[in-house]
């Protein structure tokens, strides 16, 4: 069985597959080491980690040099975000993924929406469909097995009536050839269920402050769960609260009192 193969059984077993989203070295092997199945780049996190703001801010090069870093030193499977395919035209976006896939990914995000003038657009949907389509027939044209997992902005962007532009959304990737389907920021159970009910691509949800509990996801039909930014966004929330104490206490107790196991970072001879 083919490493895209086994990638994409993940998405259809009993468990909901949960990825670590990671944007550098460091991230990737914590999550490597807690026995996680599949790990993600976050685009977010990777942006913000170089001084940008998401939305193709960075390079492609860029992205190349940390996937390559990520991909070189962990051996669980890796998706990578490639927001909008950092491409205008099918060819752009079809080079760009099998520029990732030799470096060793086995499936990518896409998203269905663009930045206009500071703004975040829905992509028109039948428009964004051919165009998945098209990519779809290059990669297979070079005989390119790579998971993609389509991106639907309808929720993180609240626009009206979201779980139906959704659904219809939904329906036309899954003929254009998507392997999964990406709803950020969907947190109603009903609207859930709903969205697993009306598409045979296995659904993919992001941490939300009202996200429920994974087992509840599971019950749901939810296949994949992302972590998105989220847990980068709390690392450095817990360094700016660390060194605040560190700060008033005089003192880094609380570095240790915290349980960092100091035998990794201390040199041997002190």
């Amino acid at each position: 069985m083919t490493m895209y193969l086994k990638f994409k059984a993940l998405h259809h077993q009993a468990q909901p597959l949960i990825v670590g989203n990671v944007w550098n070295v460091q991230s990737a092997r914590i999550y490597e080491k807690l026995n996680f199945q599949a790990i993600g780049t976050s685009s977010a996190a990777i942006a913000h980690s170089l001084g940008y703001e998401d939305g193709e801010q960075i390079s492609f090069s860029d992205l190349m040099f940390i996937v390559k870093k990520i991909r070189s030193s962990v051996f669980l499977p890796l998706s990578v975000d490639i927001e909008f395919g950092y491409g205008k035209t099918a060819n752009e976006i079809a080079g760009n993924i099998i520029a990732l896939e030799k470096l060793g990914g086995i499936g990518i995000n896409i998203e269905d929406s663009f930045i206009e003038n500071g703004r975040r657009k829905l992509n028109d949907s039948l428009e964004f469909s051919q165009l998945l389509q098209e990519v779809k027939r290059i990669l297979m044209a070079h005989g390119i097995s790579i998971f993609l997992n389509v991106r639907c902005d309808a929720f993180l962007l609240n626009v009206p009536n979201a779980l139906q532009n959704a659904t219809e959304r939904a329906k036309i990737y899954e003929k254009a050839g998507a392997d999964g389907l990406f709803l950020p920021c969907i947190t109603e159970e009903n609207a859930i269920a709903k969205i697993v009910s009306e598409t045979n691509l296995p659904l993919n949800v992001m941490c939300m402050p009202d996200l429920p509990d994974f087992g509840t996801l599971k019950k749901l039909g939810v296949k994949r769960i992302s972590m998105g930014n989220f847990v980068n966004a709390y690392a450095y929330t817990a360094i700016a609260e660390a060194t605040t104490k560190i700060l008033s206490e005089q003192s880094f107790n609380v570095l240790f009192k915290n349980g960092i196991d100091k035998s990794d970072d201390v040199p041997s001879n002190c």
